[in-house]
């Protein structure tokens, strides 16, 4: 099962890597942002989706038949990707394929040519402080429930919903592009909401009402994920235009993945021996705002990058 595991994850890789190249090439320029945007909902949709339907699948049938159904769903997408997504010498004129073929020299090039390249290194490392804490605080939310009472029913609920309002964010943010504000305020506002979100959620504090302070720490979270998906759809519209070259969006792209996935990998533990050692979960705000504090430097890093190439 493990090994299987990673054969699904080298699928995962198969699957989103090439996706923004693709999104460039058949999507005119002048909907291009809008469309990584929707693009960049995948993972929240998947997770709220996963966090709703798989426990009522698992409950009445078993986790077989749940396996058994996204295997069937990844079926049937990989027959609609064939059927709808035009071959490649379709997609480009005999030219243009013939300038990519002699342009791209091959896969080892252009990952040098990527990892050389400052642009890549920058977006790549803000979509690690993104995806760390973002997992993380997702990922933990049904233990933080159940340790203030909430059923686990209710939890489930309450944990798909902090993730879907995700997708509002990335949809907000591939318009925001599209109507020309400059990606580093809409990364600005994603990891200041997403530092003062997890602050708000996680610090000791209380009101008079209980029953107040909850909802406030909820609508923290809320605001958390929501804003916080302004980010990945910036990221991943950075991407293409930060690329070294028209032939390195997917290696550019390979990269801000694995970054990502290294950030999904230290975060969740980082955040979980912090909340071990403090016994409980007031001093995780750290974990989380120092990514954020890195997320916000990043983004001025990447407001000299573009000015440097306007200029």
């Amino acid at each position: 099962m493990i090994g299987l595991r990673a054969l699904e994850g080298l699928g995962f890789l198969l699957v989103t890597l090439p996706a923004p190249s693709l999104l460039r090439q058949l999507v005119p320029a002048h909907g291009l942002n809008r469309m990584l945007g929707v693009w960049g909902t995948y993972m929240p949709l998947g997770a709220a989706l996963g966090l709703l339907l798989g426990p009522l699948v698992i409950s009445a049938l078993s986790w077989q038949a749940w396996w058994w159904g996204t295997a069937a769903l990844s079926g049937l997408m990989a027959v609609w990707v064939w059927r709808a997504v035009p071959h490649d010498a379709q997609r480009r004129p005999p030219a243009q394929a013939a300038a990519g073929r002699v342009a791209g020299v091959g896969w080892a090039a252009r990952l040098r040519q990527t990892l050389k390249a400052r642009g890549p290194w920058l977006v790549a490392l803000s979509f690690a402080a993104y995806s760390g804490q973002w997992l993380a605080v997702i990922g933990f939310l049904p233990s933080i429930y159940a340790q203030a009472g909430i059923a686990g029913s209710a939890s489930a609920v309450l944990t798909a919903l902090v993730a879907a309002v995700n997708i509002a964010g990335n949809l907000a943010g591939g318009r925001l592009l599209q109507r020309g504000i400059a990606p580093q305020r809409l990364l600005t506002i994603g990891f200041g909401v997403m530092a003062l979100g997890t602050f708000l959620a996680f610090t000791p504090w209380s009101l008079a009402s209980g029953d107040l302070t909850a909802a406030i720490r909820f609508l923290a979270l809320v605001l958390f994920s929501c804003v916080g998906g302004m980010v990945p759809a910036t990221l991943f519209s950075l991407a293409v235009r930060l690329a070294p070259s028209e032939n390195t969006v997917s290696t550019t792209v390979g990269w801000m993945q694995q970054l990502s996935s290294i950030g999904q990998f230290c975060g969740p533990p980082l955040v979980a021996f912090v909340a071990a050692w403090s016994g409980g979960w007031s001093w995780t705000w750290l974990v989380t705002g120092t990514s954020s504090l890195l997320g916000l430097w990043l983004a001025r890093q990447i407001g000299r990058q573009l000015a440097g190439r306007a200029a």
